[in-house]
């Protein structure tokens, strides 16, 4: 395990105002602390020990500087900026120091990428050819696969749902997505029939876990590489897309939603998007099919 240089002992509180106040992931906490101790280590080599009272742009700048001079990519660096941002803002606002050193750091424009997704005919490829393995395996790698497409829910809030979760009668599951934030997700009938069969079959098996939803065929919770390689496996048999994981089938629910024409704000609530400005990157998938199709039909295109 890394170690991480701390530069005083705000950075712990910081550390904690992420964890506990703002409720970020511990992925996302992970990020930060890594981007900090590799600035204060920077810091350390070039310009000695500081407060941080004594860092100045200047300093800031010839870090960032260097990390694009080593080819980092622009969305790498974003980030440590906003990194930056975050933590001298937090020392402003504890009284710390009176300003931040970030006011004159820009960020670098990021080009934005299209969400890769799993075209429809593939996905129904997946769902009506395919074959699952007629055992516990092959139940809990199917549902797997059918949640995550037809909820659009994140890998964490997929091996996190709860059995006293899931409402057959409201035909609904809860959630908890990022932040701790708690959100209703209506599934169809079809899949609630899937969802009751396999609880009914876990109840067979005595010393299977009944507090989650999925466990594996020794009973035990799923774990996030687990499924990382069950969707890997099955994508792998029907598309030739390169990137092939549970987050692809979170943006092909969203992007297939688009597509039909749903409302993008019920596509956010869907997603538990914080802000509508994330589900719209799933809008430009539509355009460029239509653009497609524009393009192939059109006399003059």
């Amino acid at each position: 395990m890394a170690t991480f240089f701390m530069p005083d002992t705000q950075y712990a509180t910081f550390i904690e105002y992420l964890e506990f106040e703002k409720r970020y992931s511990p992925h996302t906490v992970i990020a930060y602390r890594s981007d900090l101790a590799r600035f204060f280590e920077y810091l350390e080599e070039e310009q000695g020990s500081l407060s941080v009272e004594q860092i100045e742009p200047r300093f800031i700048k010839s870090w960032l500087a260097g990390l694009m001079k080593d080819k980092a990519d622009a969305k790498s660096v974003k980030r440590k900026i906003s990194t930056l941002k975050a933590y001298f803002r937090f020392l402003v606002r504890t009284g710390v120091i009176k300003g931040s050193p970030m006011a004159t750091i820009i960020s670098p424009k990021a080009g934005k990428k299209l969400p890769v997704y799993v075209e429809s005919p593939d996905t129904d490829t997946l769902f009506r050819h395919v074959e699952f393995p007629d055992d516990w395996r092959g139940m809990t790698e199917k549902l797997i696969l059918l949640l995550l497409y037809n909820t659009g829910i994140r890998l964490s809030e997929l091996i996190n749902i709860r059995e006293g979760e899931v409402d057959p009668g409201q035909t609904t599951i809860k959630v908890m997505g990022k932040g701790g934030k708690e959100r209703i997700i209506p599934v169809s009938r079809m899949l609630m029939q899937q969802i009751r069969g396999y609880i009914a079959k876990k109840q067979e098996n005595t010393p299977f876990d009944r507090e989650y939803l999925l466990v594996r065929d020794n009973g035990k919770k799923l774990y996030p590489r687990y499924v990382y390689l069950v969707v890997k496996k099955y994508l792998s048999l029907v598309t030739t897309i390169q990137k092939k994981s549970p987050h692809v089938l979170r943006h092909t629910f969203a992007t297939h939603l688009t597509n039909e024409g749903a409302d993008l704000n019920a596509v956010k609530e869907l997603l538990g998007h914080s802000s509508l400005a994330a589900t719209q990157i799933y809008t430009h998938n539509s355009i460029e099919k239509l653009k497609d199709i524009h393009k192939k039909a059109h006399p003059k295109a």
